[in-house]
């Protein structure tokens, strides 16, 4: 059975002289491996090799005997083509790609999470400064963490469940990945795995609207501990992470 759908591509590498094995993130499908056969040939039904980043409509089958998805059709929109000539932005989308591969399984949708994809690419044409960049990266990553349902608790200590705001004042507060939320200065004791968080990435980390006015230095902070939490649940570091912060 053919399945259409529109997807963009996360992952592509070589299967032969002349085909492709792609990962493609579907709006209604979800995550799943195709190969694109024939794809490298100068003639093909893809418009040329198919490229990381490119997305548009694709027509697919699947089998129930297979683990590959087998691709027949596929419209490459070059709208990303804008990546190239910004290797920061570039590295952000290759790092928000293998998150995305990461912590989705396969043909399990995420319409949502495949339009703040598209959009976050799309905001990266917008800015050539590095922090901006980490601003939208740091706001795509919070919403793959809820979307896939490991959004750590960011109101209240995880603890005893006050409030941040409660305790702001005393400006102590601390983020645990093996906790999967904010810890405060009270219950801190409690927990060997801990980083303490300045104020202004405490305050941007419960109130998310507070990140697009935030200095370097505190988005560079709360992207450290969002590196730290994947890296902590992957059990390594994302491969791509050494690439954003330097």
């Amino acid at each position: 059975m053919l399945i259409k759908d529109h997807a963009i591509c996360i992952r592509a590498i070589d299967y032969s002289e002349t085909s492709q094995i792609i990962t493609l993130f579907a709006k209604d499908t979800g995550k799943f491996d195709a190969i694109a056969k024939g794809s490298k040939r100068a003639k093909s039904a893809f418009d040329g090799p198919i490229e990381i980043f490119s997305y548009g409509n694709v027509v697919f089958s699947t089998s129930k005997s297979k683990k590959l998805a087998t691709l027949t059709e596929f419209k490459q929109n070059p709208t990303f083509s804008h990546l190239i000539s910004n290797l920061f932005a570039l590295n952000c989308s290759l790092f928000a790609a293998e998150l995305l591969n990461s912590f989705t399984e396969q043909y399990d949708p995420h319409p949502n999470l495949y339009e703040h994809l598209i959009q976050f690419i799309q905001n990266l044409k917008q800015t050539d400064q590095k922090v901006d960049s980490l601003k939208f990266m740091i706001l795509f990553q919070i919403i793959l963490l809820k979307e896939t349902g490991m959004l750590p608790v960011l109101s209240h200590c995880i603890n005893c469940r006050t409030r941040y705001e409660q305790k702001a004042t005393k400006n102590e507060i601390y983020f645990s990945s093996s906790a999967n939320g904010l810890i405060c200065r009270d219950c801190e004791q409690n927990f060997s795995e801990k980083i303490r968080l300045s104020k202004n990435a405490a305050n941007c980390l419960v109130n998310l609207n507070l990140i697009k006015d935030a200095n370097e230095k505190t988005i560079n902070e709360i992207e450290k501990i969002l590196i730290y939490h994947f890296t902590q649940m992957l059990h390594k570091p994302p491969k791509m992470a050494k690439h954003i912060l330097q």
